[in-house]
């Protein structure tokens, strides 16, 4: 296993300049719907709050299967993610489609539990049907430097998760180096994460280019090392088509068209559907829509 003690070094001043530079570049019109449904395709529809209903997450659901009804040619969305309470019903609602059901576990979202009760929590969602687990690391014991713990803990839940996907929140936001994103994000590939993911949504901030383009360089090194692909998942604060097409140009330019498909890559969003689903009527038609025009889901 790597020394987790030592640290790699990261030119914060380079990272924040690449990202400059790889924003400044655009889209040809004709490329730009097919970036768009790209996007749409690659989006886990998140609902997480404390008043998510049975009635909500089953609404959530039907817009993934069906985005725009009056666009029936567009793609789904790649998973619906649900609190564990809610995974039976979003499983029963996507059955018979391709849409994944996936899970946050491990007490998200601040990973404040027993390493018991995480482990029965992973098993219980893969039970009711989640395809794809998304867990926190115990930001405590990783600012205290206790990485042995905190690598043998996502190692424990993978192996619970079985046949699920496991994706590893970092909570970037409160590893406050871009070093310790390298290091979390290191960590938790070799502990065997499918995707890495940058935040709950919970905490700011969330999702930032700078952080996702620190953990794309980490999946790339270790992608060289081991030959083996690990997926990406900004989630928090992405919330227009704008930034999702520039999400996609940093995964190209860091990571290859390989990673661009929803097998490799997601965003964690609520709200972004409905810009994508806003921007992609405007490229066919010419025209904006109200955003009244789209579900509220």
């Amino acid at each position: 296993m790597q020394d987790f003690n030592q640290t790699v070094p990261i030119d914060e001043v380079g990272v924040k300049e690449r990202v400059s530079r790889l924003n400044s570049r655009s889209i040809k019109k004709e490329s730009k719907v097919q970036a768009l449904k790209m996007a749409l395709s690659m989006v886990d529809l998140t609902t997480l709050e404390g008043m998510d209903t049975p009635g909500k997450v089953i609404q959530l659901c039907q817009k993934a299967k069906e985005p725009h009804a009056e666009m029936p040619d567009l793609p789904t969305v790649a998973a619906v993610c649900v609190y564990p309470s809610m995974v039976k019903t979003a499983y029963k609602a996507l059955r018979g489609t391709d849409i994944n059901v996936a899970s946050v576990a491990t007490a998200f979202p601040s990973g404040m539990a027993t390493f018991e009760a995480k482990i029965e929590e992973t098993r219980q969602v893969v039970e009711n049907g989640a395809d794809e687990v998304d867990m926190v690391i115990s930001r405590g014991e990783f600012l205290r430097g206790n990485y042995d713990y905190v690598f043998e803990e996502i190692a424990a839940v993978k192996e619970a998760a079985g046949e699920a996907h496991l994706k590893v929140i970092l909570e970037t936001g409160e590893l406050q180096t871009f070093e310790n994103i390298r290091k979390a994000s290191d960590l938790a590939m070799e502990a065997g994460a499918d995707f890495i993911k940058t935040s709950t949504g919970k905490v700011q901030p969330a999702a930032t280019q700078p952080v996702t383009l620190v953990m794309l360089e980490a999946i790339r090194d270790y992608y060289y090392e081991t030959d083996r692909m690990v997926g990406m998942k900004p989630a928090g604060g992405i919330r227009k088509a704008k930034q999702a097409l520039q999400y996609l140009v940093l995964v190209k330019e860091t990571l290859g068209a390989d990673w661009l498909t929803p097998e490799y890559f997601r965003f964690g969003a609520s709200s972004l559907a409905n810009d994508l689903l806003l921007q992609i009527v405007k490229q066919s038609t010419g025209v904006y829509q109200s955003e009244l025009y789209f579900s509220n889901d």
